[in-house]
């Protein structure tokens, strides 16, 4: 995300804290940027430096990143990491979007316009990018997030034979994980508490509109894929597939999306620290009132 850092060359204790002040990535890991080498100037380079020193505080000789934000980059990291293995993990776009809209009731991040339309389209391009590495020989180990919850011990037990390391049987447990670098927020509730389990009954969050436009697509991608994919979503009997102008003027609509998502960190690489500071606190303090109910009206 934050690659327009690199652009230019430049030591490394102008991106570390430039990194640290996007989101806190590097203080709520612990790490300590006074062991970062001063002369790393390029992207890969500083990944690897940060990944390794965070293994190194837990004594592990296997490291590795995960985040949401690489469902449209791994081949890029697989050309910077030749050896590195990749575990991608499908859920139902359905379900991808009831997170979002759960998230968004206390995340302003999560309330942002469009997320819902991110997130069902980084879905096929996150197949797309799993389809290029399978394509060049990269090490991929595909797994289903339901079958994840349901049966912890089976999956992780998979993980490890595809990672090489053997399966300790606490692994299937969160009792004790460290959870200390993740926020906090409702999202975060299921990770944060002791056990995998599988999702709760909930009410509907999503509007019929969504929920449908989401099946639409998954209606297409199946028809796309012979059948293949997504393997664990649900399609109403009958639910004829996304349309070509529809999924034209949605693609329109997510290129906007996220050009605007790019414009912001390549801006960011460039503004001082401080004037970045001065307008995140301007921002949160209007959301503060934003958020505020308002008053009590007399009739």
């Amino acid at each position: 995300m934050l690659s327009p850092l690199f652009l230019l060359p430049r030591k490394s204790s102008w991106w570390l804290n430039k990194v640290d002040s996007w989101n806190g990535t590097l203080t709520r890991h612990k790490i300590d940027v006074a062991a970062i080498p001063e002369n790393i100037s390029d992207l890969p380079s500083a990944f690897c430096a940060v990944g390794q020193q965070y293994a190194g505080k837990k004594a592990a000789t296997i490291w590795g990143c995960k985040s949401p934000s690489y469902y449209d980059c791994m081949t890029e990291l697989a050309t910077w990491f030749p050896q590195a293995k990749f575990i991608v993990i499908w859920r139902d776009p359905a379900d991808v979007c009831r997170s979002i809209v759960r998230a968004a009731e206390k995340s302003p991040w999560f309330a942002r316009p469009g997320m819902d339309l991110r997130a069902l389209l980084g879905c096929r391009r996150m197949k797309k990018e799993t389809d290029e590495l399978v394509r060049r020989g990269v090490a991929v180990h595909e797994l289903q997030y339901d079958d994840l919850v349901r049966d912890p011990t089976a999956a992780l037990s998979a993980i490890c034979s595809f990672i090489g390391v053997p399966y300790v049987e606490r692994m299937a447990s969160l009792e004790g994980a460290d959870t200390s670098a993740l926020y906090n927020g409702e999202h975060h509730s299921g990770v944060k508490s002791s056990n995998i389990v599988a999702k709760r009954d909930r009410p509907e969050v999503l509007s019929p509109e969504l929920k449908s436009k989401v099946e639409r697509y998954v209606a297409f991608w199946r028809k796309e894929s012979g059948g293949s994919w997504p393997v664990a979503a649900f399609v109403s009997a009958g639910r004829k597939p996304a349309s070509s102008l529809e999924r034209t003027l949605d693609r329109m609509r997510h290129g906007m999306l996220r050009s605007f998502d790019l414009i912001v960190p390549f801006l960011y690489s460039f503004v001082p620290v401080a004037v970045w500071q001065k307008y995140r606190q301007m921002k949160s303090q209007y959301q503060r009132i934003a958020a505020k109910p308002s008053g009590t009206q007399v009739s």
